[in-house]
């Protein structure tokens, strides 16, 4: 089946996948937009669960403060190498990431972080369960995880912190 190029332009600009994962993605889905980027999400999830179990001894500190300086945030972003965290990718999923923090307000990364027994909806307040402010459509872990498939390396966050005035 032939693709035409800007098919596989299109797909790479919504997914961020490589062109030869986007140009296989509309082959199997023989062209239809929507089934490869179903695929190209499988993949991604696929390819950051075999790097899941991988440690994460480097990584970057981003900072972020809102305009007007009332709201600012910091984020760990751990990865496997010092060469990964410099990169571009890297670099942009942490500056997103504390910017996900100052708007949303998370608690906790993780669910398996929210205390048995609560009310609590972990959709609301675990970072890796929220919708991601960018793109609503997705989970800030299929953010990640996006970015996993694109470096090549596990990546996780560690921590995070919140500062907003007059709160304590």
């Amino acid at each position: 089946m032939s693709i035409p190029t800007d098919k596989v332009k299109e797909l790479r600009k919504q997914s961020g996948a490589g062109i030869m994962d986007c140009r296989k993605a509309l082959i199997e889905a023989e062209g239809l937009m929507e089934k490869a980027l179903e695929i190209l999400k499988e993949r991604n999830l696929l390819k950051a669960e075999k790097k899941s179990k991988r440690a994460t001894s480097e990584g970057r500190i981003e900072a972020y403060i809102h305009t007007g300086g009332r709201i600012g945030a910091m984020v760990e972003v751990n990865c496997e190498t010092d060469f990964a965290a410099r990169t571009d990718e890297v670099k942009e999923l942490s500056h997103c990431l504390a910017m996900q923090v100052a708007a949303m307000s998370p608690q906790f990364i993780s669910p398996e972080e929210v205390p048995k027994g609560t009310d609590i909806e972990p959709e609301t307040v675990c970072l890796l369960l929220q919708p991601y402010i960018k793109d609503p459509g997705i989970t800030v872990q299929d953010t990640i995880n996006q970015t996993i498939a694109k470096v090549g390396e596990n990546i996780r966050v560690s921590r995070f912190v919140r500062f907003e005035l007059g709160e304590q």
